[in-house]
């Protein structure tokens, strides 16, 4: 009876934390298709014997514009090059993005080191985490001086050419829409619950002690992640969100 007990009590945070999941990977499918295309495009110039440029860059445009009619959630997607990668410019984002009257549109930036106004994303951590882990991230909620001025979250994954970092893969959303899809679940639940990423950033939170956006300086979230299984600790439960760097965060 204590077992099954156990399995009833803990079935419906899982279970939110599997639905998080599903609502999060539609936007890294988004990823995952640009960063094929981009490790493709890069294979393909390599094995020309060059390096690339920006107007190789612009083939991806095609797809990039796909898929932001495609994901509902996605309002900005594309390629950000590591610095050094192209032969015409220091560094580059290939992306676009969603306009407020439904247009699509690139992103113009100053990316001129030399310049005032120059926009250095390398200390962001939707790149810097996929640069030095290799693995996915989940960046924000933030304010996103760099394309919308909204507070978005930004999902990126790293690009690789012949076992080199050439750069991130990324889709950008708003996080209005982000907790239109996920807030239902969490009002599931019946004690307040929030999801976090790794730094333990809040991305959604029913919990009025946990604000969207700040910082839960609590238990080892990125530990929580790297084990992939439940657990309890500081008096909370982590269930990490099955593959997708989110913890679900659940007061006890």
């Amino acid at each position: 009876m204590g077992l099954a007990t156990a399995m009833l009590d803990k079935a419906p945070e899982e279970s939110v934390a599997a639905r998080v999941r599903s609502a999060v990977e539609t936007v890294f499918d988004a990823v995952a298709a640009t960063r094929a295309d981009t490790t493709a495009l890069l294979e393909r110039v390599t094995a020309e014997g060059r390096r690339p440029a920006t107007v190789d860059l612009a083939t991806l445009r095609p797809g990039l514009h796909l898929r932001l009619a495609r994901h509902e959630l996605v309002s900005g997607v594309g390629f950000v090059a590591a610095p050094g990668l192209l032969t015409d410019v220091p560094a580059w984002l290939e992306w676009w993005q969603t306009g407020s009257e439904g247009d699509v549109r690139p992103l113009l930036l100053d990316l001129d080191p030399e310049h005032s106004a120059y926009a250095d994303y390398t200390h962001w951590d939707w790149f810097a985490l996929p640069r030095d882990t290799g693995e996915r991230a989940v960046a924000g909620p933030y304010v996103d001086y760099l394309c919308s001025d909204e507070y978005s979250l930004t999902l990126s994954a790293p690009v690789e050419v012949a076992g080199r970092f050439a750069g991130v893969a990324a889709a950008d959303v708003y996080l209005r829409h982000f907790e239109a899809a996920v807030m239902p679940m969490l009002h599931q639940l019946p004690r307040p619950a929030r999801l976090v990423n790794a730094r333990g950033r809040v991305a959604a939170s029913t919990d009025p002690r946990r604000l969207v956006g700040s910082l839960d300086k609590g238990p080892d979230f990125a530990g929580a992640l790297a084990t992939g299984r439940p657990g309890r600790a500081d008096g909370v439960r982590l269930v990490p969100c099955e593959g997708v760097p989110l913890v679900l965060v659940v007061a006890e």
